[in-house]
């Protein structure tokens, strides 16, 4: 896989650019040939409502309307329903800041709303392969577009905040530099769009949120009529922790005969540890979980209970 490219198109956030539904009404910016490289800049998930100076009232009072931000669409000439997109992630350019935060608990979102009340956030400033916390933890970057999809088949405008099987608000945190993520092809010309990037996120995203980060992505794309698959499919460059896979963790445990309650008490019984051993408030412990644990199915044999694992690495203490 070569990371050697030049860019074709370069495509910027101004808001001609930018949508928040997925519609396969919708003009494509630039239709591009298979092999060709974009560059796409991307807004925060949450459109500039929060920022590197924003205190905890910002996130609080923010507003759902102009989630999320996609820039695209682009449409990839030869793209027909029943094809897959090739798309390689050829690179990650963040801008220097990103936040983590939680919403206030009656508002529903992340994994354990009714434990905080009131929201919590933590802005981060980045370097080239580091983020700030509290205490001096630095989580290491593994940067990745949150949302990477193609528009549906069905006609209309579709919410952005479940993924679908064309893609959209996946999440997934090893769709990093050097990545392939295939897409199926409901649509003529595919029309590709990505946002809601992340500098970092543990397996789980627990608080809703990962480092969220304005960023540019690179990809270059290709059209697969040799592949039939009904859902986004991927191929990995490395190991499943930016950390690496040797290195030291400290997991906790959650056992139960659902695995929604069994994730809820790996990540309760991991924001014990981290206030206790490491010195965090929960609600630091709680943004720390969604930026950089990682959540595992262990196990879903053993009836009637099941276990979730939660992980942090030891390397992001000081």
């Amino acid at each position: 896989m070569s990371q050697s490219y030049t860019v074709d198109y370069d495509l910027s956030d101004d808001d001609e650019n930018v949508h928040n539904v997925w519609d396969n009404s919708l003009d494509p910016l630039v239709t591009v040939e298979p092999g060709d490289v974009v560059r796409f800049e991307c807004r925060d998930a949450l459109d500039g409502q929060v920022g590197p100076d924003s205190g905890v009232e910002d996130l609080a009072n923010a507003t759902f309307d102009p989630v999320h931000p996609l820039t695209g669409p682009v449409a990839v000439e030869g793209a027909e329903p029943g094809d897959v997109l090739e798309v390689e992630l050829l690179d990650f350019e963040h801008k220097g800041w990103g936040f983590t935060g939680y919403m206030p608990g009656d508002m529903g979102l992340g994994l354990l709303p009714e434990d905080f009340e009131e929201a919590g956030l933590h802005i981060w400033d980045l370097d080239d392969d580091v983020g700030h916390f509290v205490n001096g933890i630095e989580v290491p970057l593994d940067m990745f577009p949150g949302i990477i999809g193609v528009a549906p088949g069905e006609d209309g405008e579709h919410d952005t905040l479940p993924p679908r099987d064309t893609g959209g608000n996946m999440d997934v945190k090893h769709m990093t530099k050097g990545s392939t993520v295939y897409l199926p092809v409901e649509v003529e010309g595919a029309l590709f769009s990505t946002a809601d990037c992340h500098a970092a996120q543990g397996d789980g995203e627990v608080c809703v949120t990962g480092i969220e980060a304005p960023m540019f992505v690179t990809a270059r794309f290709d059209v697969r009529k040799d592949m039939d698959i009904e859902q986004p499919q991927l191929k990995t460059t490395g190991p499943f922790t930016p950390t690496g896979q040797d290195e030291p963790m400290y997991a906790t445990t959650g056992i139960a005969p659902d695995l929604m309650e069994a994730t809820k008490k790996a990540v309760r019984h991991m924001i014990d540890h981290l206030e206790a051993e490491r010195g965090l408030t929960r609600g630091e412990a709680y943004i720390l979980c969604s930026a950089a644990v990682d959540l595992k199915v262990s196990e879903v044999v053993d009836a009637p209970n099941w276990i979730v694992t939660a992980y942090v690495p030891d390397s992001i203490f000081p």
